[in-house]
């Protein structure tokens, strides 16, 4: 007889990534497509249905998990709004999705199902309590709470960029101003330094004392925005993921004695700073354990 799975699917701009997993988090089988442009809704519900059906493995699939690139309903039924794709307002892709394979869906946003899967599969594994940041474009977050997911009774909880790190700083799309994501973001350190990430790295890693002083500045402004957050959630763990987690050599330490300096030993005991480990894997794998999440609401 064949084991029970689900499907994990992450949504992206230029990307639709499928993971077909098992209860113990055994990947069957993974595919990724190219996102359809215009990436409309009804287009990309055509290439996901195309997608799962070209997974030999499809029909021992029991639910579906799907990570959008925007906030879904506290329900995880509807796609508000999907950043970087084509005219998604109030989308109802759960239950397109549902009427599509017949199988009970669920969605959450990316860098929630990010956590997520970190939390099963990745750094977070070990943790009950454990918040993510992913430190790219933007600066995204999740949260976990005793092993789940937590959202709010919106849906929308977990926005951890936003927090206000400088009460008058650089205007945020989000309206705030000096959130942390303009200190934190790839587009913030291209404002402050001109220069990629990755070049940062790169010269960080041969020695230069400019590069090795942004990361170090870098380091205590995350160490700040995160203090904040310590103080708030008290996790066992904060994971750092996104493309400027590649860094995190020469901001870490920075980070953790701002920390230290910051957050009283009461409300950071045994705290652990730790990077991501499944890179662009992880909201792939937290879709699918969102699935299993839907498999065991549906059998209780």
């Amino acid at each position: 007889m064949e084991q029970r799975s689900v499907i994990g699917i992450d949504l992206g701009g230029t990307a639709i990534k499928l993971g077909q997993f098992l209860r113990d988090g055994t990947c069957l089988e993974s595919l990724t497509v190219e996102t359809p442009q215009p990436s409309t809704p009804k287009a990309v519900l055509k290439a996901m249905v195309e997608a799962i059906k070209q997974l030999k493995h499809h029909q021992t699939c029991h639910a579906l998990g799907i990570g959008t690139p925007g906030p879904a309903d506290a329900q995880g039924r509807i796609a508000k709004v999907a950043i970087n794709l084509a005219g998604w307002q109030d989308v109802p892709l759960a239950d397109w999705l549902e009427t599509e394979t017949g199988l009970p869906t669920t969605i959450a946003n990316d860098a929630n199902c990010a956590g997520l899967g970190e939390a099963w599969l990745g750094a977070g594994k070990n943790f009950k309590n454990m918040i993510l940041l992913t430190l790219g474009t933007g600066v995204g977050g999740a949260i976990i709470l005793d092993g789940h997911l937590f959202t709010g009774h919106l849906g929308a909880a977990g926005e951890l960029g936003l927090i206000t790190l400088n009460f008058d700083g650089p205007v945020c799309n989000s309206g705030n101003q000096g959130s942390l994501e303009q200190y934190a973001s790839v587009q913030a350190i291209r404002r402050m330094t001109g220069k990629e990430p990755i070049e940062l790295g790169q010269l960080a890693a041969k020695g230069n004392q400019e590069a090795l002083e942004f990361w170090k500045d870098y380091g205590c402004l995350l160490g700040a925005g995160l203090a904040s957050l310590i103080y708030v959630l008290t996790p066992e763990a904060v994971v750092i993921g996104g493309g400027v987690s590649a860094s995190t050599p020469y901001f870490f330490p920075a980070t953790l004695s701002e920390i230290e300096r910051r957050v009283l030993p009461s409300s950071r005991e045994g705290l652990q700073l730790i990077s991501a480990e499944l890179g662009n894997q992880a909201g792939m794998v937290g879709a699918a354990k969102l699935a299993w999440e839907k498999v065991d609401q549906l059998t209780s």
